[in-house]
C-alpha cells in the first residue's frame, strides 16, 4: 500500500469524522430546540385553564348565586317593625292655637307597628330565591361549558390553520426546485421557456395561498386571545385526542339530561313554580299589630292605643286568583319551552355525533387511497419529466392535485375537530396543566 494512498485514506477518515460530528451537533441542537419549544408551547389543557382563570362570566354567575342565597334568607324573615310618631288633635285656631299641652284632646303619640307575614308565605318567598340560586349555579356550569367549547374551537382553529400553512410552505419549497430545474433545462436547450414561467406561476399561486393562510392564522390568534389573553401568541403544543368523544350514543339520553342548557331550563321551570306558590300563598291575608302611647298635657291622663289591621280581599277572583292563574300559565309556558328545547337539542347533538363518526370513516379513505394515489401520481409525473418522457405541466398539475388532496384532508380534520369540541364540551370538563406532562 503506497504512502499517498494512506494519506488519502486518512484525509477521508478525518472528513468523515468531521461530517459525523457536524451531524451529531445538528441533532443535539435540533433536540434542544424541540425541548425549548415543548417547554414554552401552549398546550390545549393549559389554554383551557387560562380561559377559566381569566373568565369574568364565571365570577358573575357566582355573584348571582350569592345574591339569590342572601335574598332567600331575607325573604324568610318578618318585615321590620315601623316606628310611629305623631301629634293628634292639634288646635289650629283660637286661644290654644298650635299648643300641644293646653287642650285635653291634644296628644303626642309614640307607637310601634309590626306586620306578621304568615310562615308559609315567608317560606314560599325564600324557596323562590333558593331556586334562583340553584339556577345561577347551573348557569355557571353552562357558562363554563360555553367557555371551554369556544376556547377549544379557537385553539383547534389556530392549530389546523397553521398546519395547512406549513403544508403549503413545504409544497412551495418543493415547487421552487422545479423553477431551478426548468431554468437549467432552458439554458441547456432541453426545455422551453414557457416551462420556466409555468413553474414560477405555480410558486406564485402557492405563495398567494400562504398569504391567505397568514390572515387566517392571525384571525385565529385574535379569537384565541379573546379567551386566554397574550398567551395566544405562544407556539402551540400537541393537539388533543380528537378521535375520542366522551359522549356515547349508548347512554346518549342519560348524558344529555345533565346538559347545562337543559338544566338551566329545568331551573327556570322550578323558579316559575315557586312564583306560583308565592301567588297561592298571597291568597291568605297577613295581619298587623300597632301599639301607641299617647301623651297629653300635664293636667290630663295619658292613653294607650292598640290596633290590629287585616287586609280585606273583597275581590279575590279578579286579583289574587288572576295573579295565581298568570303564574301557573308561566309555569306551563316554561315547561313547554323546556320540552321543545330538549327535543331540538337531542336531535342536534345526535346529528353532530353521526357526522363526527362519518368524518372519521372518511379519514381512512384519504389515508389509504386518495393521498397515496396523489403522491404516486406526483412521483410518476416527476420521474417522467426527469426521464424526458413527461412535461413540466404534468408535474405541476400532479403536485397541485396532491396539495389539494392533503389540504382537503386537513380541512376535514379541522371540521371533525370542531365537531369533537362541540360534542366533548356539552358539559363542563375539568382541565389541568398537569395533564400535559
Amino acid at each position: 500500500m503506497s504512502v499517498g494512498y494512506l494519506h488519502y485514506a486518512q484525509r477521508r477518515i478525518s472528513k468523515l469524522r468531521g461530517l459525523v460530528g457536524n451531524i451529531a451537533m445538528a441533532l443535539l441542537l435540533s433536540a434542544g430546540a424541540q425541548q425549548v419549544h415543548a417547554e414554552h408551547a401552549l398546550t390545549f389543557n393549559q389554554a383551557m385553564q387560562l380561559a377559566q382563570e381569566r373568565s369574568r362570566q364565571l365570577v358573575a354567575q357566582e355573584a348571582a348565586a350569592d345574591t339569590a342565597r342572601n335574598l332567600a334568607v331575607a325573604a324568610g324573615q318578618l318585615p321590620d317593625p315601623t316606628l310611629q310618631l305623631g301629634i293628634n288633635n292639634l288646635p289650629i285656631s283660637g286661644m290654644d292655637q298650635f299648643s300641644i299641652g293646653r287642650d285635653f284632646m291634644t296628644m303626642r303619640s309614640y307607637g310601634v307597628a309590626q306586620e306578621f307575614v304568615r310562615p308559609e308565605k315567608r317560606q314560599a318567598r325564600a324557596a323562590r330565591f333558593e331556586r334562583e340560586a340553584e339556577g345561577a349555579e347551573v348557569g355557571r356550569d353552562l357558562a363554563l361549558a360555553n367557555l371551554q367549547r369556544e376556547t377549544a374551537l379557537a385553539w383547534l382553529e389556530r392549530y389546523y390553520q397553521e398546519a395547512i400553512r406549513e403544508l403549503l410552505i413545504r409544497q412551495r419549497d418543493e415547487a421552487k426546485l422545479q423553477i431551478n430545474a426548468a431554468e437549467t433545462a432552458y439554458r441547456s436547450s432541453r426545455g422551453a421557456q414557457v416551462d420556466v414561467f409555468t413553474a414560477r406561476s405555480a410558486v406564485a399561486q402557492i405563495e398567494d395561498q400562504i398569504a391567505q393562510l397568514d390572515r387566517q392564522v392571525a384571525i385565529a390568534k385574535t379569537m384565541l386571545a379573546r379567551w386566554i389573553g397574550a398567551a395566544a401568541e405562544a407556539p402551540l403544543g400537541e393537539k388533543p385526542a380528537t378521535e375520542i368523544a366522551h359522549l356515547k350514543e349508548a347512554d346518549f339520553d342519560t348524558q344529555l339530561n345533565h346538559h347545562p342548557v337543559l338544566a338551566v331550563l329545568a331551573k327556570q321551570e322550578e323558579v316559575a313554580s315557586a312564583d306560583a306558590e308565592v301567588a297561592r300563598a298571597n291568597k291568605k291575608t297577613d295581619w298587623s299589630v300597632a301599639m301607641a302611647y299617647n301623651q297629653r298635657g300635664s293636667i290630663y291622663s295619658d292613653m294607650v292605643t292598640v290596633g290590629i289591621s287585616i287586609p280585606l280581599q273583597w275581590d279575590q277572583k279578579n286579583r289574587q286568583d288572576r295573579e295565581l292563574a298568570a303564574r301557573l300559565a308561566v309555569v306551563e309556558r316554561v315547561r313547554a319551552q323546556r320540552e321543545e328545547a330538549v327535543r331540538a337539542h337531542i336531535a342536534e347533538v345526535r346529528s353532530m355525533l353521526q357526522e363526527w363518526q362519518s368524518n372519521r370513516e372518511r379519514f381512512i379513505r384519504y389515508d389509504e387511497t386518495l393521498i397515496p394515489l396523489a403522491r404516486e401520481r406526483t412521483h410518476a409525473a416527476l420521474a417522467g419529466y426527469r426521464g424526458g418522457s413527461g412535461t413540466l405541466a404534468a408535474v405541476l398539475d400532479a403536485r397541485r392535485n396532491e396539495i389539494t388532496t392533503r389540504m382537503e384532508r386537513l380541512k376535514l380534520e379541522l371540521e371533525t375537530a370542531r365537531l369533537w369540541a362541540r360534542l366533548n364540551f356539552q358539559t363542563p370538563a375539568e382541565h389541568s396543566a398537569s395533564l400535559d406532562h
